[in-house]
């Protein structure tokens, strides 16, 4: 289903002046998980902004821990399955035939949380990196690229590319630019984030419509710094401690 989403909000350059922002989203492509209780109690510490790092980090790890392997279960090679039970019954359940070759993609810094995450689970898992940063001194926050490591046959590889955060999808699209370049098709890619903005959804089906993209939130803002809003702050930053004082 398409949907158009619509927020208004205050300028923070005029205050007083109300500012609109509208999406519209393919949500077949969108995997949306934050159903269980246990995913809002986790995002809620990460969100408190009375959260120090110690404990944004110790929450983080372990909401990484569920999402990682809800990541885990929409590679392709895992389909439908029936086994027997020790009561003799069926159960109707999924297998992982191993049958795709899978890829991590960290998008340095924050991306290697969530990569530590999946390795975790999948100790030996092919890895790749990639390191973008933002130019802040620029008005739109343009995505510099500096560096990227990849496997030779990366072309070959189904791709979990792992961010927390998804606000302008600037970074997003630097690194994909980089991996179609090495030959990958944008249907092997899903993108795994914590944190996503409605905007810079639609500006990656803009881009990649074929490309799935999986989050816990998809709620709130981008707001004139294209920083999401009310989202939990630089999630980096507040991990490993570096928050400015």
């Amino acid at each position: 289903a398409t949907l158009l989403y619509t927020i208004k909000f205050e300028s923070k350059a005029n205050p007083g002046m109300e500012l609109e922002a509208a999406a519209v989203v393919n949500m077949d492509k969108v995997i949306l998980v934050n159903q269980l209780k246990s995913i809002k109690l986790l995002m809620t510490k990460l969100a408190d902004k009375s959260s120090d790092s110690h404990s944004f980090s110790i929450h983080a790890d372990r909401l990484l821990t569920i999402f990682a392997e809800e990541c885990l279960a929409h590679v392709p090679s895992v389909i439908p399955t029936q086994v027997s039970t020790p009561r003799g019954g069926v159960f109707n359940g999924l297998t992982d035939t191993r049958d795709v070759k899978l890829c991590v993609v960290s998008i340095i810094r924050s991306g290697d949380i969530l990569l530590e995450a999946v390795r975790k689970l999948e100790p030996g898992v092919t890895v790749g990196k990639i390191l973008i940063q933002r130019d802040e001194e620029s008005e739109d926050k343009t995505p510099v690229f500096y560096y990227a490591k990849l496997p030779e046959d990366i072309a070959n590889c189904f791709i979990l590319l792992v961010d927390p955060m998804l606000a302008s999808a600037g970074t997003f699209l630097c690194a994909m630019e980089h991996l179609v370049m090495r030959g990958v098709d944008s249907r092997n890619v899903l993108f795994c984030n914590l944190w996503g903005c409605r905007s810079g959804v639609e500006r990656i089906q803009g881009r990649y419509p074929e490309t799935r993209i999986i989050t816990l939130s998809l709620e709130g803002y981008l707001n004139e710094d294209k920083y999401i809003v009310p989202g939990i702050g630089d999630f980096g930053d507040r991990y490993y401690n570096t928050v400015s004082q």
